[in-house]
Parts: structure tokens; C-alpha cells; sequence
């Protein structure tokens, strides 16, 4: 068995990271990438959970003409549409065991959360899925990430972006930006980087959880960033 870092892994992925080239729907050559990773991974004896978004389907957080807990609600339902393709494509392309586990009560599609239960299903080599964020409105699914991330003692959250990084301004927008390979949870914050919401890095400097952020696009940047490989951007303590 190969020296990885990490026992139990959780790996945030945002719904646009999900998407086809128009930002909307479900690109399945992106969620074959995922399954593939995930099989090597589970293979090597580490434990994965998966958050997942749903900003391939649904803002809420960009419909100002909505109630905003009704807008939120609905983007919990668009994370549930990702988390069981996501599970379709593990269970039927790599013959992986899944289950999918919600913070809203669906239990025709899938099973409630459960600590308890959800730390069971890991142990047994299972990949996780959690859907519908925190099931509650006015949080988002980096704070649901953040949140199953302490409840089930995961070593990292793995945060998988269309970027490669942390900078310290847009590099879309500022050619010069520079690229983190380390920064603190305060300075991530104190910033506003916008990488992950405040209420989640704070909920990961508290349990001592470090993120690792990432370019899910590049090749294998989820199985290399488990093995020691300088993928992305660590925060962490200072």
C-alpha cells in the first residue's frame, strides 16, 4: 500500500465543477475523472466523503426576487440531483459501493444523515455522499463541508475549484496575482479570498481541519494531492 497522508478524506465539489462548458448541467466525462480517482483511492485504504453543490442547476444566493430561504431550499434539492449521479457513475463505471446520505428527509433516494451511520458506511469502504448542504437556508455547502468534516473526524477537506489555488487577488482579472502555497485560516479570512466562506474556515481553524485547494481539472489533482504532491494551496494554522 502505497504511504498516503490521509486515513478519511472529505472532498468539497462545487457544482460548476460538474458542469459542461456552459456552466449548466452534467458534464459526465468530469464525474468519470471523479469515479476513477475515487476507485484508486478507495483501493489505497482511504475513507472518502463527498459534499457536493449545486450551482451547476440552481444560485439561490443570486435571486434577489425569491424568499431566500426558499431559494436556498431549492439549491439543496439541485445538490441531491449531482449526488446521485455522482452515485450512479461510481456504482455502475468503477463498482463502488455508495450511499447517499441527506440533511432533508428524501427516503424514497436517499438515507438520512446519521452520524453514526455515516462513519459506519466509511469504515465498510463505502463512499459517502452528503446532499442538501446543511439542510438548513442561509448556509452554504462549504459550511455543510466544513460541518461533516468535524462530525465524522476527516484528516483534510480536499476543495475542489476551477482554479489551482489560493491567490491573493483574481487572476482572471490581475495577471500579477500572486499564488499561495500555504496561508492561515485568519489571513484566508481577514482578506475576504473568497475561496470558502468565512463560516467554514472558521469551523475548520476550531477543529484543526485543513483545506486543500485544488484544480479538479488538472490530471489525477485529487489521488495526487492525497500522496504528498504540491497540488493547490494548504490552509492552515499558522
Amino acid at each position: 500500500m502505497s504511504d498516503h497522508m490521509y486515513k478519511r478524506i472529505l472532498i468539497k465539489i462545487s457544482g460548476g465543477a460538474l458542469a459542461k462548458e456552459t456552466g449548466f448541467g452534467i458534464d459526465n466525462t468530469k464525474l468519470e475523472k471523479i469515479a476513477e480517482e475515487i476507485l484508486k483511492l478507495i483501493n489505497e485504504g482511504i475513507e472518502i466523503a463527498i459534499v457536493i453543490g449545486g450551482g451547476n442547476f440552481w444560485r439561490g444566493r443570486s435571486t434577489s426576487d425569491m424568499d431566500k430561504s426558499t431559494a436556498d431550499y431549492m439549491g439543496m434539492l439541485a445538490t441531491t440531483i449531482n449526488a446521485l449521479a455522482l452515485q450512479d457513475y461510481i456504482e455502475n463505471h468503477v463498482n463502488l459501493e455508495t450511499r447517499v446520505m441527506s440533511a432533508i428527509d428524501m427516503k424514497e433516494i436517499a438515507e438520512p444523515y446519521i452520524k453514526r451511520k455515516a462513519v459506519k458506511h466509511l469504515e465498510k469502504g463505502r463512499v459517502v455522499i452528503f446532499a442538501a448542504g446543511t439542510g438548513n437556508p442561509f448556509f452554504t455547502t462549504d459550511t455543510a463541508a466544513a460541518l461533516r468534516a468535524a462530525e465524522i473526524d476527516a484528516d483534510v477537506i480536499l476543495l475542489a475549484k476551477n482554479i489551482d489555488g489560493v491567490y491573493d487577488s483574481d487572476p482572471k482579472v490581475n495577471k500579477n496575482a500572486k499564488k499561495y502555497d500555504t496561508i492561515s485560516y485568519k489571513k484566508l479570512i481577514n482578506q475576504e479570498l473568497g475561496v470558502m466562506d468565512a463560516t467554514a474556515v472558521t469551523m475548520c481553524k476550531e477543529n484543526h481541519i485543513p483545506i486543500l485547494v485544488f484544480d479538479l481539472n488538472q490530471p489525477f489533482s485529487i489521488s495526487r494531492s492525497c500522496f504528498g504532491e504540491e497540488v493547490g494551496t494548504i490552509i492552515e494554522e499558522e
